[in-house]
């Protein structure tokens, strides 16, 4: 047997473990080849009928003759050289989609075209690794640290502000500071004084506040975050209202604006109440008393504060600080708690906006459906829980005010009101319409008009969802449960269509508390002046029947 005929035989019988990779064959996928036993066989018997493999063939056989080493793969390279263009294709190059790429770690085929590329003489081009990117610390548990830049910028202040034979600055003194180098409102630098000297030596050193301030990267967190920081408590992840204590006690003391109140402390406290309340009522979303980083941030507390200390007439601070606005408040309950106890009973809400509320609503409010009640007296409510109160009941577009109404009407509390609900609650308006000799409005009239003001996505229902999209939700409450202001939407006074449309900004609680002060304002000056002449505002008082 010839040595050309014996080769022949033996590549004929190991042709099914025969590489894929030296056919050349790059349309085709090398598992569908080595599954494929007589696929491999049929293109074998194709690749030895091809000119170049004779040449191959040849010169081994050759090779072989004259005694010299045989390379296989390196002659196939050569003779692929000259002749790859010739080469058929057993698969069309569009229809045969292009093969996912593979990790280069364990793969015997990549280990096998990395050790030698140039070896196999693989048209395929390997694929150099990308170079792996570095991403840069974004988290620090203890805040972003200063950039040296940043850090020396604050040392230059800081080292002329504390150059004094104490090396440090008193309680009095610190003002400029909290100003200057922490950027904070004026009235927070007691809270920051305390915060850092916690030994209570009555002074904070240069040192000391270089820790606390530059080291403890205090200078690289958001003003929201910095003013969380000074008022919490050690090992506290919220913030109480006994927190904002301290920081409302020295706007008092401090601002141009409140220095009439300096000697009437318990007009003080009473402001410095309330103003709390209005914070935590608006923020505190989940009402457990407890004000999370978050909710903080979401708020307007922290531009309030500011404008309040740029600000020198502290009623044109309308969020949260607003003298007024806690004259108003204050003045209301002080009416209705005529036994002057501090707490307001069933009865004597009733007569709150002159017997606007229904007696339905009521019930359902002081059996603490929509909050829970502060005082610890069955059957009264404290002066917070008014605040809550008189906050959602003039203004019912706010978030707070939705949520409050919404579970005093969802009966059943399953997150939805029915009809048969907002019917239990209208029956009422309707009795009151037909004693005041009121054109009564049905029910059912009623439910289509609401319907159309809220548009909610089931007809049958209506969700907390669909009230906050609505701008209309407020009157859908007023339909219900408040015959003055249901009365006063239907006849739509165009006066004060034309005040909301001037100034879009103001809320409803800021436009009543202005008519309200006013109001309350000219009173105090009719009594003043006559004691007997302010029987003229009691018709205003006077219940309907």
């Amino acid at each position: 047997m010839s040595l050309s005929l014996k080769m022949e035989i033996d590549a004929m019988e190991d042709v099914t473990c025969l590489d894929p990779e030296l056919l050349q064959l790059p349309e085709v996928s090398p598992f569908a080849l080595k599954t494929s036993p007589q696929l491999v066989e049929d293109l074998f018997s194709q690749w030895l009928s091809l000119p170049q493999t004779g040449h191959l063939v040849k010169s081994l056989i050759d090779d072989a003759k004259a005694g010299t080493a045989v390379n296989a793969c390196a002659n196939f390279s050569n003779a692929n050289a000259v002749g790859s263009n010739s080469l058929p294709s057993m698969f069309s190059s569009v229809s045969a989609p292009p093969l996912s790429p593979r990790s280069s770690s364990g793969s015997p085929r990549s280990s096998k075209q990395k050790s030698s590329p140039s070896a196999l003489g693989s048209p395929l081009k390997l694929v150099s690794e990308p170079m792996q990117e570095v991403i840069p610390q974004f988290y620090f548990q203890n805040g972003r640290p200063p950039t040296m830049e940043l850090k020396e910028h604050h040392l230059s202040k800081i080292n002329h502000l504390f150059d004094n034979p104490l090396n440090g600055l008193k309680i009095n003194e610190f003002k400029t500071v909290t100003k200057e180098v922490c950027k904070l409102p004026s009235f927070l630098s007691s809270a920051l004084f305390r915060k850092i000297d916690v030994d209570c030596v009555g002074l904070v050193t240069r040192d000391a506040f270089i820790k606390y301030w530059v080291d403890g990267n205090m200078l690289t967190m958001d003003i929201a975050t910095q003013i969380f920081e000074i008022l919490k408590r050690p090992g506290c992840r919220h913030l109480t209202q006994v927190d904002f204590k301290p920081v409302v006690r020295e706007l008092l003391a401090t601002h141009p604006g409140l220095k009439f109140l300096r000697n009437t402390p318990e007009f003080q406290d009473r402001y410095a109440e309330t103003v709390i309340y209005r914070i935590f009522y608006t923020m505190n979303r989940s009402g457990n008393g407890r004000l999370t980083l978050r909710e903080l941030k979401r708020g307007e507390l922290v531009s309030a504060m500011e404008h309040a200390d740029e600000e020198e007439d502290i009623n044109k601070v309308l969020r949260y600080f607003s003298y007024e606005h806690f004259y108003v408040i204050y003045c209301k309950f002080w009416e209705l708690d005529t036994d002057h106890d501090f707490f307001i009973d069933r009865e004597s809400l009733i007569r709150y906006g002159n017997h606007a509320l229904t007696y339905r609503i009521v019930d359902r409010i002081f059996s603490q459906a929509p909050q829970k009640f502060t005082s610890e007296v069955e059957g009264k409510m404290g002066y917070e829980d008014f605040v809550y109160f008189m906050l959602s009941e003039e203004d019912k577009s706010s978030d707070p005010s939705i949520e409050y109404w919404f579970k005093c009407i969802d009966l059943d509390e399953n997150g939805v009101l029915t009809p048969n609900e907002m019917q239990f609650f209208y029956e009422e308006q309707l009795h009151r319409m037909e004693c005041l000799a009121l054109e009564p409005v049905l029910f059912e009239d009623i439910l289509c008009q609401i319907i159309d003001m809220i548009a909610p996505e089931r007809e049958e229902c209506i969700t907390l969802r669909d009230l906050k999209g609505s701008k209309l939700s407020g009157n859908v409450f007023n339909i219900l449960f408040n015959l003055h202001k249901f009365m006063a939407f239907e006849t739509r006074d165009p006066f004060l269509i034309r005040q909301e449309r001037e100034d879009p900004t103001l809320t409803e609680w800021d436009r009543f508390a202005h008519r309200e002060y006013i109001r309350l304002s000219m009173e105090e000056d009719v009594e003043d002046t006559s004691n007997g002449s302010a029987d003229v505002w009691e018709e205003s008082l006077e219940a309907p029947f």
